[in-house]
């Protein structure tokens, strides 16, 4: 059993059931999941073209999320870091329901929006409220098979990501942070674009460009993760300075359905 006492100079190696109360993690936490539901709404379903390279608008900012999966599981140990994927599952759920919600409410007439009075005339006096709720829907309505491949794509991307990370730190003894988080996003995002796409758009877009796209922000996501990884290394480093531990999931309960903490 690893020493529970923190020393002076850096943290100390616990195991994950031996520490209860923490600090920042709360704040990692609310980061993950705003980042998260921020990523699905705005850049979800927007195809982009820089050059020659085609991929989703999301790929900018979603990573972000894999980053901060990455310093949960690193720092606080996976069950925790299972306590968040839920939190997160849950929170894009409701999105769902409450964006699904607010379209299918009735517009109002004169309801104005940003270029609906440059389209005023093709309403043939009906108003602008026509106009705005088209607008409306092609930002924030998805189809049930984009709500259904974000939700699943996303629960079995981050469980696979946190898993291998974990194991591999006890692999590793601890060392080598940056194959940890490469490899689990390796993994971790391979599933999250093997399910996301093909649910989502597979019979709506071309098959090569389905293909195309899975293959591209697979790679873009990767190469995020490895851009990012001074970016990992700092923040882990302060948080594990700040909650003065080095946690490791020996004996944890990998089932993600668990609910030990």
């Amino acid at each position: 059993m690893r020493d529970p006492e923190p020393s002076q100079s850096s943290p100390a190696p616990v195991s994950a059931g031996q520490i209860r109360h923490f600090r920042y993690y709360d704040l990692v936490m609310a980061a993950f999941v705003a980042i998260l539901l921020l990523s699905n709404i705005i850049g979800a379903s927007k195809l982009s073209t820089v050059g020659s390279v085609t991929f989703g608008a999301g790929i900018l900012f979603f990573p972000l999320s894999y980053v901060i999966g990455d310093v949960l599981t690193e720092v606080y140990g996976y069950a925790r870091a299972r306590r968040v994927i839920w939190t997160g599952f849950a929170a894009m759920i409701f999105m769902a329901v409450m964006s699904w919600v607010v379209v299918a409410m009735p517009a109002d007439r004169d309801w104005g929006c940003a270029g609906a009075d440059l389209l005023l005339l093709k309403t043939a006096g009906e108003g602008t409220g026509p106009i705005c709720q088209a607008t409306y829907e092609s930002v924030f309505g998805s189809t049930w098979r984009i709500v259904v491949a974000s939700i699943t794509a996303f629960w079995a991307g981050e469980f696979v990501n946190s898993y291998v990370l974990a194991r591999m730190k006890l692999w590793t003894r601890g060392k080598h942070l940056w194959s940890r988080t490469i490899g689990s996003t390796i993994f971790g995002q391979a599933f999250d674009s093997l399910l996301f796409y093909p649910i989502a758009f597979l019979g709506i877009w071309p098959t090569h460009l389905v293909v195309t796209v899975m293959i591209t922000n697979w790679l873009m996501k990767v190469g995020w993760e490895a851009v990012l990884t001074p970016v990992t290394y700092a923040v882990v480093d302060l948080l594990k300075r700040l909650e003065g531990v080095d946690v490791y999931d020996e004996g944890t309960d990998f089932n993600p359905f668990g609910a030990k903490v």
